[in-house]
């Protein structure tokens, strides 16, 4: 442990407290203190204390599960009692020496964090009543005199998981333990609602597929990716759309490690010739995490991608996910038509998924119906009827959308136009009165009327039932702690097509790489949209079975902001680099 600084006048939750503060305030009863707090009627304490004569427990406890109050109204009420400091949250980073000497069931069990930073410690606690778990705290870690205050819940299991996510084994110590391969490990239970942070294995390939989970979470990677070579092995993650180098296992681990995945993830393990699809429903630092598993045989052995989808994550509002104003008004008024087809477009990880879930959003209400087919539903809306793909019982696309016109929609989402029956089914759809939304794999927005007709879709088709076609990239946004300002050369404006830009005259950002971005000049990632309308002069273009360029170029003419232009607007703003836009948009 740290040689720790002098605290402040402690007021610790022992024994001795209650001798010492009896009479005084802990002879008002929490009801008493409820009453004045948080304007509660006389009849809810009388029912709660009929409650705790039947059932037990705490009168605080039984309140917020009555819901007359929350757990804020019970903490200050708490404080007031206790005449204890009540704070809403922890700081983000602690010294986390704990670890060593508690276990993580304890504190949680407890609901107790000891917090230690350079000019402060104390311990936050959520149940002033643990007087012996607190007791033993402070015996274990020779806190005794530190002071104690009052927290909510989940910000006590926030600085637990923080904690305890930065000191698990490091890799290189869970490789000194691999000696063979432990197939009883490999077969152990696997309990889907078991956060793996509380997981107390010692067997090394269990704790080495935790710790490529956490770190993986813990990065907010989208992907982990297990590739095996001749002589290695390599795990690599997917960060802001860019692969890391995670972890090197030596070329002995693989088969365990492939197994252990397939069995979390109810695959076949003796099959290693063809490849497979499944999922693993994990959870890490208390986040529900979905993860799709896919393999693929190679020379070397087979080769494991896992997407990670965060299903605790918070959808956000159409508002909110980056459209420009000059293409978000157009798109609102598209998306509530009553009928017709809207396109989004991208490749694999651009944000199409989101983006039209976020439209759906923002048109939910209980005078509509809406209905989706997906593969696989990424995220949970109440009042929304979302069908999963499940092609081994053949429920495709296709034959989804042809069940879901059966129960009189007026939305339906398609996740994805595959084939041509999807197409066709999607435009009759739309022809007929509903209104489609649904993904295309093309580069651009033009491209995918060429991408349609490939399909073997008529031009007459595409021009009367598609609405507007949105195209998006994800870029990375400039990390704002190592963000610095410089003045480009001709050449890099030229890149963006700003060649009447005079580079004096312009100041464009870069990062410079730090901990915070682990070194790479990026955190975090936003859009670039290209939205091209349908209008009648787009359609008599269509109907002249003109190609992309032809049709980019007309959309063009009519005001139509490429992907390109977007990010060039957003590089003038300080939002990202001209590498980035290069890199996302390169033609």
């Amino acid at each position: 442990m740290p040689a720790y600084p002098a605290v402040l006048e402690p007021r610790a939750i022992t024994n001795n407290f209650l001798k010492r503060y009896a009479g005084k305030r802990l002879m008002k009863k929490i009801g008493e203190i409820l009453l004045e707090t948080a304007g509660l009627s006389q009849e809810a304490i009388d029912q709660a204390l009929k409650i705790q004569e039947v059932q037990g427990g705490k009168l605080g406890q039984i309140l917020i599960r009555q819901k007359e109050i929350d757990e804020l109204d019970l903490l200050k009420a708490l404080g007031m009692q206790f005449d204890m400091e009540v704070v809403m949250s922890l700081p983000s980073e602690i010294v986390t020496d704990f670890t060593a000497k508690v276990s993580i069931g304890f504190l949680k069990k407890n609901r107790l964090v000891p917090v230690a930073m350079h000019d402060q410690m104390f311990i936050a606690v959520n149940d002033p009543y643990a007087f012996q778990s607190l007791d033993d705290l402070r015996n274990i870690l020779k806190w005794n005199g530190v002071k104690t205050v009052l927290c909510p819940y989940p910000a006590i299991v926030k600085a637990i998981n923080f904690a305890y996510d930065m000191t698990q084994d490091s890799a290189e110590e869970v490789m000194q333990d691999f000696d063979e391969e432990d197939t009883e490990a490999l077969f152990s239970e696997i309990v889907e609602t078991c956060d793996l942070l509380d997981d107390t294995s010692d067997a090394p390939i269990i704790r080495l597929v935790n710790l490529m989970f956490s770190q993986a979470v813990r990065d907010n990677a989208s992907d982990i990716h297990i590739e095996p070579y001749q002589h290695s092995l390599k795990i690599r993650q997917r960060l802001d759309g860019i692969l890391y180098d995670m972890l090197s296992p030596p070329k002995h681990v693989q088969s365990a490690l492939v197994s252990r995945v397939k069995i979390m993830a109810k695959l076949n393990i003796a099959e290693k010739r063809l490849p497979q699809d499944g999922r693993i429903e994990l959870k890490v630092a208390n986040k529900e995490i979905d993860v799709r598993v896919s393999t693929l045989p190679t020379s070397f052995g087979e080769r494991v991608v896992l997407r990670l989808l965060d299903k605790s994550s918070i959808l956000i509002s159409l508002n909110q996910i980056g459209i420009p104003e000059d293409r978000l008004k157009p798109f609102s008024e598209e998306i509530r038509k009553a009928n017709g087809i809207i396109l989004v477009t991208g490749p694999t990880g651009s944000g199409k998924t989101t983006t039209l879930y976020s439209a759906l959003t923002s048109i939910n209400t209980t005078d509509i119906n809406i209905i989706t087919v997906e593969d696989p539903v990424e995220y949970r809306i109440s009042g929304i009827g979302q069908v999963q793909v499940n092609p081994k019982i053949d429920l495709t696309f296709a034959s989804g959308l042809r069940s879901i016109v059966r129960q009189d929609p007026d939305v339906i989402l398609v996740g994805e136009i595959r084939d041509t029956e999807t197409a066709e089914m999607a435009i009759q759809s739309a022809l007929t009165g509903h209104l489609v939304f649904s993904t295309l794999h093309t580069n651009d927005s033009a491209s995918a009327i060429t991408r349609l007709r490939d399909m073997g879709i008529e031009s007459f088709l595409i021009a009367s039932s598609i609405n507007a076609i949105l195209a998006q990239r994800l870029i990375r946004i400039i990390c704002p702690h190592c963000k610095e300002d410089y003045t480009p050369d001709q050449e890099e404006l030229a890149k963006l097509g700003l060649t009447s830009a005079s580079p004096e005259d312009t100041k464009v950002y870069r990062g410079r790489g730090c901990v915070k971005c682990l070194h790479t000049g990026y955190k975090g990632r936003c859009g670039i949209f290209e939205l091209m309308m349908m209008t009648q002069d787009m359609k008599r273009l269509v109907l002249k079975t003109a190609d992309s360029n032809q049709i980019k170029q007309k959309a063009v003419e009519n005001g139509m902001i490429t992907l390109r232009q977007d990010g060039a607007m957003k590089v003038l703003q300080g939002i990202t680099t001209i590498e980035e836009v290069f890199r996302v948009t390169h033609e």
